[in-house]
């Protein structure tokens, strides 16, 4: 994909296994954008911060080396830290889980410095219909992998959303890593 970067498996079946295990059994608190005081029609999810979840340290040690990965193959962004915890985010079709077009490069203090968006495919693509991660990064709109454990990482500041869930529930992880502005 044109200013995207693609990791076919960046995570195991085992690994994503045992994350929708633990959010399983964790409260997810509703999604909402930077700067807003609750949820609206924006966005609509249950998110749960990796910060929350015992025992899952390792996971920020391999998204940092799959930012890494990205960084340096296709981006060569300026990265100084992971500002932010980590998040999985549950989009259930019970109440059309979805985020509309939207950038990750926000008002607030962290969100303005953010560089690069990494999402991680936590479900197997049959446990849910709907629910596409679509980047924009030019006029064409493109798709991202669908498969168990995918990774697609894109620049904050490219467009992208989450197609409403019709059926089933999707998960995915969400990491951003920061830096200084650009110029």
């Amino acid at each position: 994909m044109i200013g995207v970067h693609r990791i076919d498996a960046g995570f195991s079946a085992d690994d994503c296994a045992a994350l929708g295990a633990v959010a399983a059994i964790t409260p997810a608190r509703p999604g909402r954008l930077v700067g807003s005081p609750g949820p609206n029609a924006v966005r609509r999810a249950g998110l749960i911060w990796l910060t929350d979840l015992p025992g899952t340290d390792w996971v920020m040690d391999r998204l940092m080396v799959l930012v890494a990965q990205a960084n340096r193959d296709t981006f060569g962004f300026d990265l100084t830290d992971f500002s932010e915890s980590a998040q999985i985010a549950r989009y259930d079709a019970a109440d059309q889980g979805h985020f509309d077009w939207h950038s990750d490069i926000g008002d607030g203090p962290l969100a303005r410095r953010r560089k690069l968006t990494l999402v991680a495919q936590l479900s197997p693509p049959e446990a849910y219909v709907g629910g596409a991660l679509d980047i924009r990064p030019s006029g064409a709109i493109l798709t991202a992998d669908r498969r168990l454990g995918a990774v697609t990482v894109l620049p904050s500041y490219m467009l992208h959303r989450v197609t409403p869930v019709t059926t089933g529930s999707r998960l995915s992880l969400t990491v951003w890593a920061h830096g200084p502005g650009f110029r």
